[in-house]
């Protein structure tokens, strides 16, 4: 994980606070960039939400983001679906309309997810194949969890996909080998570099989703 100093992450907390107040440290309130936190798992018992709860909390402290947990288990998507030309149904249409907007509306995304058998969870990858264009040159980071291999090998697995997709994938991930000792019964981070760890992620999203939004605005993405 990428670490910094106690007195760098306090000066960058008070800055975030002083821009918040002013609408963020990219300008006005309309400027700000507009984060889709997606947390793949839905087994029960499952532990992404005290994952993605702390990094919904790193990324408020960062200032200019808003975030958006898109929980794959409070809002389902299908996994059957008509022949390609034919009407969805009124009750996959509900569906679909309690997710894609919110991707569509994106500027970057972090994916939360665990790893299962060397990959990432199968509701995961079927959000990801049932949308296109909400994926169409926007940046992605990662925050994974699991055993001694953290999820890295789940994140590998994400990044040719979400290639495919005209996403760009962010070299700096966030990874919690063996999670169940890294975070204590509030659910805060035991250990201080992973705060670090979040913040270049976040600094690198932001750095991309500011990029590849100006650039949409001038001339919109084909692909």
């Amino acid at each position: 994980m990428a670490t910094t100093n106690g007195t760098t992450r306090a000066t960058d907390q008070r800055n975030a606070a002083d821009a918040a107040d002013a609408g963020g440290p990219t300008g006005p309130a309309e400027d700000r960039l507009r984060v889709a936190v997606v947390l793949g798992s839905t087994r029960a018992g499952r532990f992404g939400p005290v994952v993605a709860d702390w990094l919904l909390r790193r990324a408020a402290e960062h200032g200019g983001l808003e975030t958006d947990l898109v929980d794959l288990v409070a809002t389902p998507l299908p996994s059957t679906f008509p022949a390609f030309g034919a009407p969805l149904p009124a009750d996959v249409q509900a569906q679909f309309a309690a997710v894609s907007p919110r991707l569509e509306a994106a500027d970057a995304f972090v994916i939360v997810t665990p790893e299962y058998n060397h990959s990432f969870p199968a509701p995961l990858k079927n959000a990801i194949d049932l949308h296109t264009h909400q994926w169409h040159a926007k940046p992605v980071g990662f925050v994974s969890y699991g055993g001694r291999s953290g999820g890295l090998r789940a994140v590998e697995q994400l990044r040719p996909v979400l290639a495919e997709l005209h996403a760009v994938t962010l070299r700096e991930t966030v990874s919690f080998h063996d999670y169940g000792d890294k975070f204590d019964a509030d659910g805060q981070v035991l250990d201080p570099a992973a705060d670090g760890a979040a913040k270049s992620m976040l600094d690198q999203l932001a750095w991309w989703a500011h990029a590849l939004r100006d650039a949409r605005r001038l001339r919109p993405y084909s692909a």
